[in-house]
């Protein structure tokens, strides 16, 4: 990912956070030399010093086929905020586009032991719905079974991690609080969330 030394995020743990937040994400791998993405939901962990990617396919995604002997690049990102030249000290300028885009690499290995499967589930659950998994737990086991039988679930382990905050910390202190007095009191979640990153990188 192109990211100029303004706008590089180094703290691993705020990138993860970041991940845990937006977690509904895009994975990407090549097939038959054609960039082939699919959009789910993610658990991510931190395995000591490893960052893990935790999601599961449909069986008939053809994506399946390929994801253990090629790099995937998984891609996280969600607020992102139009920036108006009317926040700049100077007339001679042109809009922009604030945003935050995290991307990881790596090969996946499929989860093949039912057990696991189920645990990558019931994983998957707490994270997005912890008050759902008593009900999960209750099911009939077949109904399960058969629900288990229609994915594959892999887990993908990071072996590069970028992130990119392209906040403005080019722009001056002013046009900074311009953007952010603007952003707070927007009625768009995108911009309120953009200021709110604006602001904690002041901090």
């Amino acid at each position: 990912m192109y990211t100029p030394k303004h706008f590089q995020v180094t703290e691993q743990q705020q990138t993860i956070s970041f991940m845990q937040k937006y977690s509904f994400a895009a994975i990407v791998t090549m097939m038959n030399g054609v960039p082939e993405a699919t959009h789910l939901p993610f658990v991510v962990e931190q395995r000591g010093d490893e960052v893990v990617l935790l999601s599961h396919f449909a069986k008939a995604n053809p994506q399946v086929n390929v994801v253990e002997n090629e790099t995937s690049l998984v891609v996280f990102t969600e607020p992102h905020a139009y920036v108006s030249p009317k926040h700049y000290e100077k007339e001679l300028n042109v809009p922009t586009w604030n945003y935050i885009a995290v991307h990881a690499y790596g090969k996946a290995t499929l989860i093949k032991d039912e057990t696991a499967v189920a645990g990558l589930l019931a994983k998957t659950i707490g994270t997005f719905e912890e008050e759902y998994l008593s009900q999960w737990n209750k099911l009939p086991e077949d109904y399960k079974r058969k629900m288990m039988n229609g994915i594959v679930a892999f887990e993908l382990a990071v072996t590069d991690l970028q992130a990119k905050y392209k906040l403005s910390q080019n722009r001056s202190e002013t046009e900074q609080q311009n953007m952010i007095n603007s952003f707070s009191n927007s009625t768009s979640a995108n911009e309120t969330d953009i200021a709110r990153y604006m602001r904690d990188l002041k901090h």
